[in-house]
């Protein structure tokens, strides 16, 4: 049958089974999905009988598509011929409700990657269920057909089955099922643990059936085992029963086939073998095996069938073991084993057997422990009431406080110690809400702090948040809101107990008389500002007239030339330097810099532009002075875009410039010196004789360093790009505080319009290149920002942009694939630097690399700006804080995150959601 004809067949199927409303549990509770079937439809499968639908009712995340025609077969499953995959987000979840809490079940996903990219490239992706960790998927084969199955209770009355994006392509999935299953089978998955399933396999089939529903009631799914000419296969056409209170209840069917080994004689000498490997090899998982035994021969007295089962040598049985005729019998394991490098089950005949062993089917679990307690039920049920009423376009999908790698963003919870997390800190300023105040935040019961600053929310304050018990801080500044505070509210921002701020709220008051005063107030207020504005302007315009006559009169002004740049075609130069750039103020001569450095003394480094020295001007300030004097002209370019860079931006954590020279074919930049050296040096234990930087010591430095860059994309008009953000790029003075530093392949935008700078060829450091930069070469903010991502992965994992693999075969890994698989399993100990001695808080560094991660996202639109990223890691110090870990460090920058710096271009405001408090507009509460 042709492929077009196989997808004719399918569409007529799906046409003539389409049962309207898809989603809900047929009349056996299972849920049957097909990912990726398109619209709200549904289908009967052939071969199960069962009635697959749509994931319309499960996910509003990812994208639809057909595998290529080039896979598609008559004996192809229909859930096979189309995928759901997720090019967006970290993190996206199915959610199946209506479970029951505290039941047992089987949830199942298939995939089949089919080359429906057209890409025809491998991929490989964690999944989780519920909170915690799974399987990693490994697709390397376009027609490779892959089963996850896993059985767990039910901790809440729904369940998330996730695809974590680990870095190494786009997730997709085939189908997914949920099957309710009786508390009494497999008593070895409970509320501790969960049993993956590695094989399922039924021994001795005729055909290469996978037996599932309906003759497995449970929809287990027992794939054909053979190993012929090795084996010799048994059946019977007789009912194999199952016994009472069976914990298992293996079908009929499956047990009817057997195997036993070939030419078993002498009986008793005979043995059957079979293995398993650990899988994924670099790990060590814990196993367990089930063993499926029924006798199918009607033996007679002389005949006996009695063996030994071993696992790697040890006992697995307590003895020798005869199965029953035609009633299922199991040998099972309460142990999980593990640390084998292979793991042999042997079945050998005692000395007293006329008959070799036999077995009939075998399953092999995977045991995974529930760690993770999914956030309570009545925040995840707020929390979805808000991102649904304000439509929030975020990367909030799966639980929204576990495990911490994948916390949304804007949130904060407490630990599970004695039970479930709750969300205690929910930011959400400058998010472009609309419509009232809801009532759900104040269903947010553990709520410490709300900070929904501007926004554009309307109507009054809700009296209901004065009910939040813990909450201390309420920030509703910037917004459209109107009426009264609520008095509760009021009262306890009096007692001290409530910090409340609702500046630039222009129709808010305390109560109705004053709300009622102030419109009279603004009424009166019209007419003073009709009579003084004129009166203003006048006086303005006479007082501009006169600074303009005493200008042109003054003698022997003149206008100061501007050095020509080297290359006028390149707008980093021509569009600035022609215009107000005077670099001849800041010039130093040849003769100069041998006095400042002593005759070129004291090396203290090398770089890509130069030799750097050390030395000293004649007030005694100390200075770093980069030479470079065998010049391209190339270089002559980049060093004038530094020194122009550097001439207009000034801040506390950007290095400054002193001066510059161009004298006898050398050219030089003189800086501010740095005495404790780059973040590099610090980082790769070559400073401080070997000391290495607390943690504390190093979110200070990211903080520093991300504000820096937020001046350079927000304070400077036009916005300037870095380009090359890296640890050798952050210098450190004598009290540790990090300034950006080497502005030679920086970028400027042409106006403050510009969304992006079109180049002819990435430029940057490997490891640390923006890859959508790469690919498009169209420079961004964001650019840096992803920069700036790896540099975070670094001072937390003091590993360096690109680490190399161990083993023979092994390949080189950028550090955020690298974070991005460890913590996919919530064990952030395994990527923290292990130089600082677990002298940190947990919560301040999973803050951080959740950070680092949203910053190095592929997908610029993605990232969050850097002026998030100041607001995440000053967090991420209260935290730490918080923990009594303050080791009297340096408090950085101003307490409202704006930079101290100016730009002689001119200066943009700061991005509001960093102010706290906003003066205009409206009273203030503290």
């Amino acid at each position: 049958m042709s492929t077009m004809v196989v997808w004719f067949v399918f569409l007529a199927i799906m046409f003539l089974n389409n049962a309207g409303v898809a989603g809900q549990a047929d009349d056996t509770g299972f849920v049957s999905i097909d990912c990726g079937l398109a619209g709200n439809s549904s289908y009967k499968d052939a071969s199960s009988t069962l009635t697959y639908s749509s994931e319309e009712a499960f996910i509003d995340t990812g994208t639809n598509h057909n595998i290529s025609a080039a896979y598609v077969t008559s004996t192809l499953s229909p859930h096979y011929l189309n995928v759901r995959s997720f090019s967006n987000g970290i993190r996206n979840c199915y959610t199946i409700r209506s479970l029951v809490k505290g039941e047992k079940y089987l949830v199942r996903a298939t995939f089949m990657y089919g080359n429906y990219d057209g890409l025809n490239k491998g991929v490989i992706f964690d999944l989780h269920i519920g909170v915690n960790y799974w399987k990693t998927v490994n697709i390397s084969n376009p027609d490779k057909r892959t089963i996850a199955e896993v059985i767990f209770v039910a901790p809440v009355d729904y369940i998330q089955v996730c695809l974590v994006n680990t870095g190494l392509g786009t997730p997709f999935i085939s189908s997914l099922d949920l099957r309710p299953m009786k508390n009494s089978l497999y008593p070895l998955a409970n509320s501790s643990q969960s049993l993956a399933l590695q094989h399922r396999l039924n021994a001795g089939p005729t055909d290469t059936t996978i037996i599932r529903y309906p003759d497995d009631p449970h929809d287990r799914m027992w794939e054909p085992w053979s190993n012929y000419p090795y084996w010799t296969e048994i059946t019977t056409s007789s009912h194999v029963q199952n016994v009472q209170n069976d914990i298992f209840e293996v079908p009929s069917v499956v047990l009817q086939t057997a195997v036993t080994p070939v030419n078993a004689t002498p009986a008793n000498t005979s043995e059957l073998k079979f293995f398993w490997l650990p899988d994924p090899p670099d790990k060590d998982p814990e196993y367990l095996a089930n063993l499926h035994v029924s006798e199918l021969m009607n033996l007679t007295k002389d005949q006996k069938r009695e063996f030994n089962i071993t696992l790697n040598d040890a006992m697995f049985s307590p003895g020798p073991f005869s199965p029953e005729p035609l009633y299922a019998n199991a040998v099972y394991g309460f142990k999980p084993v593990h640390g084998r490098q292979q793991y042999i089950l042997t079945l050998k005949a005692t000395a007293n057997s006329t008959l070799p062993p036999i077995i009939n089917a075998v399953e092999v679990f995977v045991v995974l422990q529930v760690s993770g307690i999914p956030t309570d039920s009545a925040d995840v049920s707020a929390i979805n009431t808000i991102k649904s009423q304000y439509q929030i376009k975020r990367d909030w999908y799966g639980d929204p406080c576990v495990p911490k790698t994948y916390a949304w963003d804007g949130l904060n919870c407490s630990d599970a110690v004695s039970g479930s997390p709750r969300i205690t800190v929910l930011r959400l300023a400058s998010s472009g809400l609309t419509g009232e105040v809801t009532n759900a935040f104040a269903n947010l019961k553990a709520l410490q702090t709300l900070d929904l600053s501007h926004n554009n929310l309307t109507g009054s304050i809700p009296a209901v948040l004065s009910e939040l018990p813990s909450l201390a801080l309420l920030d509703l500044t910037g917004n459209k809101l109107n009426g009264s505070i609520p008095s509760a509210l009021l009262k306890k921002s009096k007692d001290g107990s409530l910090t409340l701020r609702v500046a630039d709220n222009a129709d808010l008051c305390y109560d109705g008389t004053e709300c009622n005063q102030s419109k009279k107030k603004s009424n009166s207020s019209k007419i003073t500002i009709a009579i003084i504005v004129p009166i203003v302007v006048v006086l303005i315009l006479a007082a501009a007239g006169i600074l303009i006559i005493c200008k042109f009169r003054r003698p022997g002004s003149s206008k100061k030339p501007s050095i020509n740049p080297q290359n006028p075609e390149n707008p980093d130069i021509s569009s600035t330097m022609n215009t107000s750039l005077q670099l001849e103020n800041h010039q130093f001569t040849y003769r100069d810099l041998k006095q400042i450095t002593n005759n070129f003394q004291r090396e203290i480094g090398r770089g890509g532009f130069g030799v750097v020295y050390r030395g000293c001007l004649v007030d005694g300030t100390q200075v770093a002075v980069k030479m470079q004097c065998d010049r391209s002209t190339q270089e002559v370019n980049d060093f004038m875009v530094e020194a122009q860079h550097l001439i207009r931006i000034h801040h506390r954590n950007l290095v400054s410039l002193v001066g510059y020279c161009n004298d006898q074919n050398c050219l030089a930049l003189v800086l501010e010196y740095m005495s404790e050296g780059s973040l590099q040096d610090h980082l790769r234990g070559r400073a401080r004789g070997g000391q290495p930087l607390t943690w504390r010591e190093r979110i200070q430095i990211a903080l520093d360093s991300a504000i820096g860059l937020q001046y350079l994309h927000k304070g400077c008009n036009p916005p300037l790009i870095h380009q090359d953000v890296k640890p050798n790029n952050i210098l450190l003075n004598a009290k540790l505080e990090a300034k950006i530093a080497d502005f030679g392949v920086s970028k400027a935008f042409r106006s403050n319009e510009d969304t992006h700078v079109s180049v002819s060829s990435p430029v940057g450091t490997k490891g640390y290149i923006d890859p959508e930069y790469f690919m498009t070469l169209r420079l961004t903010e964001k650019s840096d920002v992803y920069s700036f991502g790896v540099v975070l992965l670094q001072i937390i994992t003091g590993q360096p942009a690109i680490i190399e693999g161990t083993g023979p075969n092994s390949e080189y890994v950028n550090v955020t694939a690298w974070v991005r698989q460890r913590l996919s399993r919530g064990n952030i100990e395994s990527v923290v630097d292990a130089r600082m001695q677990g002298d940190y808080d947990i919560n301040s560094v999973w803050k951080a690399a959740d950070v680092a991660l949203k910053c190095s996202a592929e997908n610029g639109a993605h990232r969050p700006t850097m002026t998030e990223v100041v607001v995440q890691l000053k967090e991420c110090i209260e935290l730490e804080v918080a923990a009594g870990r303050n080791h009297n460090i340096y408090s950085g920058n101003s307490s409202n995150g704006h930079p101290s710096g100016v730009c002689q271009n001119g200066i943009h405001a700061i991005e509001q959601q960093l102010v706290s408090i906003t003066m205009a507009g409206g009273p203030i509460m503290r």
